[in-house]
C-alpha cells in the first residue's frame, strides 16, 4: 500500500519546519544542560525532564501501531523486517527513557519546562509518523534482510548506537557521585570531536533511515540533525571558551572535517 497524500504532505511540511528550527538553533543556543537559563520560566528536574521527553516517543509510536492493529485478521501484516525495525527503535528509546536519565550524574540540575514540553511535541509527531508507517503501510519482503540498504543501514545504526552509548557513559564516568562540574574528555573519539555522542546518534538515525527506506525515518533524521548539529557547535564553542587548553584541532562533530 502507498501512504496517503495527506501523510506525505504533512511529512514534507514537518521537514520544512525542522530545517527552519535547525537554522534558528544555529544562531541561538537551546537552554538546557550547560546552557540552562532561568530566563525561560519554570524548571523541572533534569532527570525527570529527560524521562518524559524520551518516553513520549515510545507512547506515540505504540499508540499508532496499536490503533492500526496490523497483527489481527484483516489487518496489515507487520512482516519480519518491519518487526525488527520496530525493535531497533524501541531498543534505543527504552534505554533513553528508562535507563539513561537515572544514571546521569546531574544532582540538583534542572531544565526549563518549555524545553521539556517542546521536546515532547517533537517526539509525539515523529513517533506518530513512524508508528503510522509501520502500522499501516510498511511492507518489506523477507529478502529485504539481505538488501544493500538494510545491510549498510544496520551497520551504520549499530556503530552509531555503540558510539552514542559509549560516549554518554564516558561522560557520565568523568564525574564522581555528587559532582556537577565539567571536565574535558580526552579518550577515544573525544580526541577528534567535541561531541561524539551526538555524532553517534546522527549516524544511528542515518542508518535507520537507510535500512527502513522510509519518509518518516528520513524526517526523523532531519529533525535529529536540526537539534544535534547546532548542539555540537554550541558544545565546541563552550569548551573553547571555558578551557583555554582545549585542543584547537578538535572538531565539532565530524572528525577532520567540521
Amino acid at each position: 500500500m502507498v501512504p496517503t497524500t495527506g501523510y506525505v504532505v504533512f511529512i514534507a511540511c514537518w521537514v520544512a519546519v525542522g530545517v527552519g528550527a535547525g537554522l534558528y538553533l544555529l544562531r541561538r543556543e537551546a537552554p538546557y544542560g550547560r546552557f540552562t537559563s532561568k530566563n525561560w520560566g519554570p524548571t523541572v528536574s533534569n532527570k525527570w525532564g529527560w524521562f518524559f521527553m524520551e518516553a513520549t516517543v515510545l507512547v506515540a509510536f505504540a499508540a499508532q501501531l496499536l490503533q492500526a492493529r496490523p497483527w489481527q485478521p484483516g489487518g496489515y501484516a507487520l512482516g519480519g523486517p518491519a518487526r525488527f525495525m520496530v525493535a531497533l527503535f524501541f531498543l534505543h528509546y527504552i534505554h533513553r527513557a528508562f535507563v539513561y536519565p537515572f544514571v546521569i550524574r546531574t544532582s540538583g540540575k534542572r531544565m526549563p519546562l518549555v524545553i521539556m514540553l517542546s521536546a515532547m511535541v517533537f517526539n509525539t509527531v515523529n513517533g506518530s509518523l513512524l508508528g503510522m508507517w509501520f502500522g499501516r503501510w510498511a511492507h518489506y519482503p523477507a529478502s529485504w534482510f539481505y538488501s544493500v540498504p538494510f545491510v549498510v543501514g544496520l551497520a551504520m545504526f549499530a556503530c552509531g548506537l555503540f558510539l552514542n552509548w559509549w560516549s554518554d557513559y564516558t561522560l557520565i564516568g568523568l564525574r564522581k557521585r555528587g559532582e556537577t562540574g565539567y571536565v574535558v574528555p580526552s579518550v577515544g573519539l573525544f580526541r577528534l570531536v567535541a561531541s561524539p555522542n551526538l555524532s553517534g546518534e546522527i549516524l544511528e538515525w542515518a542508518g535507520y533511515a537507510l535500512l527502513t527506506w522510509s519518509l518518516p525515518a528520513l524526517a526523523f533524521l532531519i529533525w535529529t540533525c536540526a537539534n544535534l548539529v547546532p548542539r555540537a557547535a554550541s558544545n565546541w564553542r563552550w569548551y573553547k571558551k571555558e578551557f583555554p587548553e582545549y585542543p584547537i584541532s578538535r572538531k565539532r562533530l565530524i572528525p577532520f572535517v567540521w
